[in-house]
């Protein structure tokens, strides 16, 4: 203890620091590197998960998708800004009885056979919007920039607000593997992974060889 102490004081005659030793440098680039992106993942899901499930769970009749979307378009744009699984908290402060009602779970909207194919239409080209947000906005050289966070969250939005009805408005495994674990409900499950996945190579495969950065592109790169 004393010695990292003696570590950050300056020399006598000396305005200046010492410079920290290597065991130091290592010490705090491995917290850095590892730890706290952990704990940053960590604390972001478990906000953005409590939000987005306290806003389904007490969502009223008279603002039917409007509030779950805007709850989770604007909380992960949040999120994305300013750290940049799923917590049950939320049934500390809601009613038992609200808790466990399944009804405005997103995977619980497919019902009957006759739905399937339109919710994995819709899950596909939802989870696309999304992804093409996140890679676009916020990776992709010529087109990312600071509004790419809330690019991602009004993306959710929209895509609440779309597809809500359709298919619930998934857009990950994990939105509906989590609901799903708590609720018993498995029917349909299935579209919930594979629409996303889908969604994931086919945004793949169009940044990687359409319209992608010079960088990204893996074909039809300019000379």
């Amino acid at each position: 203890m004393s010695g990292e102490i003696a570590m950050c004081e300056p020399e006598f005659g000396n305005d200046k620091a010492r410079e920290p030793s290597v065991g130091g440098r290592w010490r705090v680039s491995w917290y850095e590197r590892f730890v706290q992106p952990c704990l940053v993942e960590l604390l972001g899901s478990a906000l953005f998960i409590f939000i987005g499930c306290l806003s389904v769970i007490e969502n009223g009749t008279d603002t039917g998708l409007l509030q779950p979307a805007l709850a989770h378009g604007l909380a992960l744009g949040l999120v994305i800004a300013t750290l940049g699984n799923i917590s049950f908290s939320v049934q500390a402060v809601s009613p038992e009885e609200r808790f466990w009602n399944a009804s405005g779970a997103a995977f619980v909207t497919v019902q009957e056979q006759g739905q399937v194919a339109g919710a994995l239409v819709a899950e596909i080209i939802l989870t696309t919007l999304l992804a093409l947000a996140v890679c676009m906005g916020a990776i992709n050289e010529k087109t990312k920039g600071p509004l790419a966070p809330f690019s991602i969250g009004f993306a959710v939005t929209v895509d609440i607000l779309a597809g809500g009805p359709v298919s619930g408005g998934c857009m990950n495994p994990a939105r509906a593997f989590g609901p799903a674990v708590v609720a018993n409900h498995w029917n349909f499950h299935w579209i919930y992974w594979l629409g996303p996945l889908l969604a994931g190579l086919l945004v793949g495969l169009l940044i990687r060889c359409f319209i992608g950065d010079g960088k990204t592109r893996l074909i039809l790169k300019a000379r």
